[in-house]
């Protein structure tokens, strides 16, 4: 069975601007939660792991990652709630750890705990995060790829250690931890361990040792179906069951009523940008339409859909149409 998740308007994409206080900001992200919380065919909501807004940093709001996730958990009370996904260099692995198994009891056993290796540089550096873990990249720096995967290699084993050990040792080039308590390791048990990314050699690695589920493919069926070949192999060879691990992507999709014009449709959210531009980004179309490009990528292997949905903070109509109208004809 397919499961469908849709992300709340957070700031990171400059899907809060319009609306002036902070307050009313923090409250418009509450609302599209609650009404998901509604809707029956929506397993879960997301938020992003950013400081700084998409594509250029703007003297805008974005809500933390974190801190919302908890006052989320809080706010519903059927829906899941997940980070797609937690940067690895904004916080050491086992405070990570300690937070996420914090937020799956307030939660009641509802978090999806997603971790990724961090990619948006000017961010990190205007944090400062450069020399947390990282064993070459000075304060304020930005690590190299190969030395930010091999972060996350350490930190993933670092949180499951976490979760699973009752004093856990570590003594890693970038990591160190000796003995921490981590009580309690979550609701009952631990909360599930989402990966995103689609790295080959190490990524997916990491996945079939380690993880729940998997973030790939940017809703593209083809590479879906590639990145879901290559774990299977490495489930393969790490003894993991493959079919216990949800396969997961994300898709950017804004969807319209029968019989309207598309640009006319999406001319509020879209704003100065052309209907062309908005339409490459986001995939427009009716609930038809939008299950017919759906059924592709889960006919490739996708198990669980995580919708971005333009607009949701001044216009809820889009996810009622999306949890009632298009996941609905998804199977």
């Amino acid at each position: 069975m397919v499961q469908f998740g849709v992300f709340v308007p957070q700031g990171w994409r400059r899907d809060l601007s319009e609306i002036a206080d902070p307050v009313e900001q923090y409250e418009a992200m509450t609302t599209v939660a609650e009404a998901a919380d509604a809707e029956p065919s929506l397993d879960s909501i997301w938020v992003y792991d950013h400081f700084h807004t998409t594509p250029t940093p703007e003297m805008e709001t974005t809500f933390e990652c974190w801190t919302a996730t908890a006052t989320l958990a809080r706010d519903t009370e059927r829906v899941k709630i997940g980070q797609m996904v937690g940067c690895n260099g904004y916080r050491h692995p086992a405070l990570y750890a300690k937070i996420a198994s914090t937020v799956d009891v307030a939660s009641h056993g509802r978090l999806l705990a997603g971790i990724g290796a961090g990619w948006y540089e000017h961010e990190w550096r205007a944090y400062g995060f450069g020399g947390a873990g990282a064993a070459e990249a000075g304060p304020g720096e930005f690590p190299a790829v190969p030395e930010r995967m091999r972060m996350f290699r350490e930190a993933v084993e670092i949180i499951h250690k976490m979760w699973t050990e009752p004093r856990p040792t570590h003594r890693g080039t970038h990591y160190t931890i000796d003995g921490p308590i981590n009580e309690p390791k979550g609701a009952d048990g631990h909360p599930p361990l989402w990966i995103g990314g689609g790295g080959e050699q190490v990524t997916l690695k990491l996945v079939a040792r380690f993880a729940d589920a998997c973030n790939v493919g940017g809703g593209d069926a083809a590479t879906v179906k590639h990145k879901l070949e290559v774990l299977k192999r490495h489930c393969d060879d790490a003894g993991r069951n493959y079919d216990e691990i949800v396969k997961s992507t994300s898709v950017n999709a804004y969807p319209i009523a029968q019989g309207v014009d598309p640009a006319k449709a999406t001319a509020a959210v879209r704003g100065s940008t052309s209907y062309e531009a908005f339409a490459k980004d986001n995939w427009v179309g009716t609930p038809d339409e939008l299950a017919g490009r759906l059924q592709p990528v889960v006919e490739a292997g996708a198990t669980y859909i995580i919708f971005y949905l333009p607009g949701l903070a001044y216009d809820i109509e889009p996810l009622h149409r999306l949890a009632r109208e298009v996941v609905t004809r998804v199977g």
